[in-house]
């Protein structure tokens, strides 16, 4: 048996899961290398809102999810759209969806999350006191920010259901309190939810002092790197022991599949179906306005979000089930920008940096795939952390890495099995 020191690990994701995993690898020993098909950090890990939202508690699947997507789907201006096709596998997603969006099941979902977003948080504090991450971090906290009334009282509900499950309030701020709280904001808005706990980081700029960080500790990343296969060792069908890409052979003691919503495409190799729609996602990135937003700002009713960085200012989300489509679709675009309208000041900055979209992991309830592949015991997976994979990839991280040690993980991993 290969020595602590012999151990080697072979990610497949080049991502911030990828990046993740590789890091705390890196840390028990293990000589790693990432392979990543196109260049790190391009997908979503550069592209999302930056929110390391520790008040993410709640799932997609909540009651009633599905009426309400439903008659939002009718109107031009819906940040959620499936596009119409033949594809089953999007079928089988949706009506697991359906079925897991009611109260039990949000729950269940909520739980595990709340196990995740601890453990994140604890390792984000530890990343951030003791490696030099330059990230843009911002601590301001996030606010879910309410146009109209109805919902804004709808969302008490919420935080008292958070409150009472998780212990993590939110402050409630409404009238001309909002304004002076967050004076990017327009006047007369129902109302607003601040979480202090929440945090921010511009995330191409944390993915890259990351990977710099995992590269000190002796990681090796080879992009634009095709994978062909993984093959099993010839006397034992259980464990893998190579990695073929288009231009090598890599052996390996551990292989670990995190390739956002692309894992799919590795199915055969991992010996099942994995159940991940890629929910495409949009971002503008511009230089700052002059009134500019304190903090990440949420328009939950409009599913948009508005984050400030140093360097600069993102509006970003909405969802939409198109396959791995590529199209660039000015109408997506042009709904972050006039959602953003109603909420503020000044809804955009001078210039306008980079349109971007990208597809997230998603699962259909709400949390994602950590487990040992069902077809090699070696061979490990992270995916479908949904719209919260910036926030998770450190828990997630140690979770690879313990699975790869073979030691206790410090998270129930049953509720994140393959196959649930």
């Amino acid at each position: 048996m290969a020595t602590l020191k012999e151990r080697r690990a072979i990610v497949i994701g080049g991502g911030v899961i990828g990046i993740a995993s590789a890091y705390y690898l890196a840390k028990e020993g293990w000589k790693v290398t990432i392979l990543e098909r196109g260049r790190t950090g391009v997908a979503c890990s550069r592209g999302n809102c930056g929110i390391i939202g520790l008040s993410h508690f709640m799932p997609l699947n909540t009651p009633g999810a599905v009426t309400s997507t439903l008659k939002a789907m009718l109107r031009p201006d819906s940040p959620f759209s499936i596009r119409p096709r033949f594809d089953p596998r999007l079928w089988f997603w949706l009506s697991n969806f359906a079925l897991r969006c009611n109260q039990k099941q949000m729950l269940a979902s909520a739980r595990v999350r709340a196990a995740l977003l601890e453990s994140t948080e604890i390792a984000y504090r530890e990343l951030l006191e003791n490696e030099p991450i330059d990230c843009e971090l911002g601590r301001e906290g996030s606010l879910f920010v309410f146009k109209s009334p109805g919902p804004f009282e709808q969302y008490a509900k919420t935080d008292a259901w958070i409150r009472r499950e998780f212990d993590f309030p939110a402050d409630r701020i409404e009238g001309d309190d909002l304004q002076a709280f967050e004076p990017s904001l327009k006047e007369g808005l129902a109302g607003a939810w601040h979480y202090p706990q929440d945090f921010h980081v511009r995330p191409d700029r944390l993915v890259a002092s990351w990977r710099k960080v995992a590269e000190g500790l002796g990681v090796e990343i080879r992009e634009n790197t095709e994978v062909v296969r993984i093959d099993a060792d010839p006397y034992d069908s259980r464990r893998a022991t190579r990695v073929i890409t288009e231009r090598e052979e890599i052996t390996a003691d551990c292989v670990v599949v995190a390739m956002g919503a692309m894992t799919p495409i590795m199915n055969e190799h991992l010996g099942c179906r994995l159940p991940v729609q890629p929910g495409k996602g949009y971002s503008i990135t511009q230089s700052r306005p002059s009134i500019s937003p304190r903090m990440p700002l949420l328009f939950k009713e409009h599913k948009v979000v508005a984050t400030p960085f140093d360097s600069g200012y993102r509006l970003g989300s909405t969802m939409e089930f198109a396959g791995y489509d590529t199209r660039f679709r000015q109408k997506r675009f042009d709904l972050l920008g006039n959602a953003a309208e109603l909420y503020l000041h000044e809804p955009n900055g001078p210039q306008t940096e980079e349109m971007w979209f990208g597809w997230r992991s998603m699962t259909y309830d709400g949390i994602p795939f950590i487990d040992r592949s069902p077809r090699f015991a070696n061979v490990l997976v992270a995916t479908g952390h949904n719209m919260i994979g910036i926030t998770l990839a450190p828990a997630t991280g140690k979770l690879i890495a313990e699975l790869a040690g073979d030691r206790k993980p410090h998270i129930d991993l049953h509720p994140l099995r393959i196959g649930r």
